[in-house]
């Protein structure tokens, strides 16, 4: 673009923001000319300060209408964000003269939409990733392409660290192929390794720019205190009992997002403030992801209009929709992370200058110290890093796949491409050479069937020539894991949602459960459908519970928190470590209040044998895997029999025999030497790797989920991927899929990265022993996970009562 035409073009910005009664920020006119200047990159700027607009305007004014296709690619984690960037950037669009045609093209597209598009080629489409790579599955892909002048990537900080970010950077690098002059940019809100986040994106050569806004959002933080501070805490208890001091805030705000960590959660405190208040009903609504979409459609609809006055959500509303009439969050439970916590409280006060006002609502006492550094993190700006993913050959097998059902591809070309980006920069010839293989043959293991002979190479062109094969890969293209769900509707075919298949496998013909708001009586279940009915209000309800419900502290809250532990609580604190004096007290008068470079091991004799409790402060996921390698350890010194039990704060060994700490601090207990050998002797390693080679299996494409009308059952899948994985175990334990598995176990559920990080930093620690003769607040909610674990709710509120009685 001529110098004279970037002036031009920038005053029409000028024109177009001061039309709307705003003005342009700092960061949108560095925007501005950095697009013009033909850079791509990465932009970072508050929830609500105008991030759609900084690169959509400059896209619309650097439009050409003579070149036919796409001009501009807008790619969103999720569907619901669609609508309001549509109507945003057609609207910018017509105001600017350009009057683009704006579409949408995600799983919700209808067949007839998507045939008029292939023949009225909009000008912006806006897309998901899984989308785009089925758009690349298509003859002739690359003709809405030829002339496409920028991708921009939305939500960034959500893909990176994820599959569907790796899909995003194959797509991209398909997308610089056919047009080499590609800008892209992506939007972040919250992420702290911005740089790596703009590299990942946008790797070298191309001309990048990282551009932040000097603009603060402004989060008012208030933490909903008890008004008296029981001693002994535990998870969950807490949280209820403060529900009189949540619904005044929803009186006196126009509409308050009401956060979960959990589906099940949410469905709970549904309930729980509809009982308490009956005149929200009507008024109170429920949103999350396993809810049909047209209630979540209705909710988001309802929202905007400002018609409800609070919705009960999980992480299904954490991503930029604007509801502008929402003024209010509460956050139930801690978030475990920064950025989660402040995408949230961004909800409220979705626009340029106004504050985000968040409340905290602790449901275990020591949260309130999670609060405290939460506060901490958000006046400092201390954010989580999103970790990119590497190496993902599942990924990269489907991928090589979609493209042969299009036009097909040449390998050498591909390999090209796909080493273009960070997530297979690593890659070399033999892995490559595998990955055509596979493809062509299924590997050594499966070369004699023919269902996994899904490529053929046609005059050195890769191509799927079976129609069957096509078709069952384009139902299969994503990197979202295994959903085991069962379909939850009523007799007369009317959706609800989805359910895992588990949860209702417990239930029987008659039994009532809480879902989507309803209390639902389960009448029979047939293929993949539960049918129900208006159940009965006064039969005792269960809650459906999901997988992977159980979060765990980022290493930055972790951090933060055993620093809160530093200072002094009794005076001049903070709010909420002055309300837990009495129990920061008893902790100090039992044991300790162990400081940041201190670690806490208290020892015990009961009952049920000798405790050793351990309080890293690290998070729930790492206390896991460090108290199996410390019960491994000890085993390796002295025979025993050890049971485990942790929480965010500290984890239990529990032992039939007492465990002598000294001798085992002198063995290296916490040592960092052999970690990973001692991780897969400690651990059901194998079996981990098993259940992660489930999910790479689906997306590599070796086993089919079913056609839409006929979907296998999660059990069948299952099955079938043990199979695969014991297959190449025995015969083929080369092949990429299967070590990828071992990776992903090592590194993702086991963590090992970060616990060897959490291991040398407890060596530098002065490490501090204290015989306990009774019960800690410290120790006390740890042995109430243990015991949660074993009964119903009813004698877990009987036991711990008698545990309390006896430990005072």
């Amino acid at each position: 673009m001529r110098s004279d035409t970037k002036e031009i073009a920038k005053q029409k910005a000028h024109d177009w923001f001061s039309n709307k009664g705003w003005q342009l920020h700092g960061f949108q006119k560095e925007c501005l000319s950095a697009y013009l200047n033909g850079y791509s990159g990465l932009v970072n700027a508050p929830t609500g300060s105008g991030k759609t607009y900084s690169l959509a305007i400059p896209s619309i004014l650097n439009h050409n209408p003579k070149k036919k296709g796409i001009h501009l690619l807008w790619i969103t984690p999720l569907r619901s964000l669609a609508n309001e960037i549509q109507e945003a950037i057609a609207s910018a669009s017509n105001a600017l003269g350009n009057h683009w045609n704006v579409d949408i093209r995600n799983g919700d597209t209808s067949t007839k939409e998507r045939a008029r598009q292939k023949i009225e080629v909009p000008h912006c489409l806006v897309t998901t990733p899984e989308s785009l790579h089925l758009l690349l599955a298509q003859k002739k892909h690359d003709f809405p392409f030829k002339n496409l002048d920028a991708v921009v990537v939305d939500e960034w900080h959500e893909l990176l660290g994820t599959k569907r970010g790796v899909q995003t950077e194959l797509a991209i690098s398909r997308l610089r192929h056919i047009n080499p002059k590609l800008k892209v940019w992506g939007i972040s809100a919250t992420i702290g390794n911005l740089q790596q986040a703009m590299e990942v994106l946008v790797p070298n050569p191309v001309k990048r720019k990282l551009i932040r806004s000097n603009q603060k959002k402004e989060i008012l933080i208030e933490t909903i205190l008890p008004d008296t501070m029981e001693e002994f805490p535990w998870a969950g208890h807490l949280g209820i009992k403060l529900l009189e001091k949540v619904l005044p805030i929803i009186e006196k705000s126009n509409t308050t997002l009401i956060f979960t960590n959990t589906r099940s959660q949410s469905e709970l405190w549904y309930q729980y403030i509809l009982n308490a208040n009956p005149e929200l009903g009507g008024l109170l609504a429920m949103h999350h992801g396993s809810l049909d979409r047209q209630i979540r459609e209705w909710v988001e609809q309802a929202l905007e209009s400002g018609y409800l006055k609070a919705v009960v959500c999980t992480s299904s509303l954490d991503l930029g929709v604007d509801f502008r009439p929402v003024d209010t969050v509460i956050q139930i439970g801690s978030p475990k992370g920064v950025a989660r916590f402040v995408q949230r409280a961004g909800r409220s006060g979705h626009a340029p200058g106004l504050p985000s006002k968040i409340y905290f609502l602790p449901t275990h006492a020591l949260e309130m110290v999670e609060a405290a550094a939460l506060k901490e993190a958000v006046d400092h700006n201390i954010v989580e890093e999103r970790i990119p993913v590497v190496r993902a050959f599942d990924v990269l097998v489907q991928y090589a796949i979609t493209l042969a059902v299009g036009d097909g591809f040449d390998s050498k070309t591909l390999f090209n491409e796909v080493t273009s980006t960070h997530a297979f920069a690593s890659i070399d010839q033999d892995e490559w050479a595998w990955v055509m293989g596979f493809v062509v043959s299924g590997g050594p293991s499966l070369a004699s069937y023919n269902e996994y002979k899904k490529v053929e190479i046609v005059e050195g062109v890769y191509k799927v020539l079976n129609r069957k094969i096509a078709m069952q890969h384009r139902l299969s293209i994503g990197t979202i894991e295994f959903d085991n769900s069962l379909m939850v509707a009523y007799l007369n075919g009317r959706r609800i949602g989805s359910i895992e298949e588990y949860f209702i496998s417990r239930l029987s013909q008659g039994d009532v459960f809480f879902f989507a708001g309803k209390t639902l009586e389960l009448i029979k279940v047939e293929g993949m459908t539960a049918f129900v009915r208006n159940g009965n209000t006064t039969k005792k309800a269960a809650v459906p519970s999901w997988n992977g419900g159980r979060m765990s502290l980022t290493s930055e809250i972790s951090d933060l928190l055993r620093k809160q532990l530093n200072k002094p609580w009794a005076h001049g604190n903070s709010p909420e470590m002055q309300k837990l004096a009495p129990l920061f007290e008893l902790q100090s008068q039992r044991s300790l209040l162990p400081r940041s470079n201190q670690l806490l091991i208290e020892s015990i004799k009961s009952d049920e044998g000798h405790h050793v409790f351990i309080f890293p402060f690290e998070g729930r996921m790492i206390h896991e895997g460090m108290s199996m390698l410390l019960a491994y350890r000890w085993s390796q010194i002295h025979t025993s029999t050890i049971s485990l039990a942790c929480n965010d704060y500290g984890f239990e060994l529990l032992c039939n025999k007492p465990i002598d700490i000294q001798i085992a601090l002198q063995n290296d207990w916490f040592g960092t030497d052999n970690l990973e050998e001692d991780l897969l002797k400690c651990t059901n390693y194998s079996e981990i790797a098993r259940r992660r080679f489930s999910n790479i299996a689906n997306i590599a494409g070796l086993m089919f989920k079913g056609y839409t009308n006929k979907i296998q059952k999660s059990r069948h899948l299952q099955a079938s991927a043990s199979l695969f994985f014991q297959v190449f175990k025995d015969y083929d334990n080369q092949n990429l899929l299967y070590k990828q598995a071992f990776e992903e176990a090592m590194y993702y559920q086991l963590d090992a990265v970060r616990l060897r990080s959490a291991l040398k930093r407890i060596k530098g620690q002065e490490i501090i022993v204290k015989n306990i003769e009774n019960f800690t607040p410290f120790a006390f909610p740890i042995m109430v996970d243990r015991l949660r674990e074993q009964m119903s709710n009813e004698k877990l509120n009987d036991r711990i009562r008698r545990m309390i009685q006896s430990n005072n």
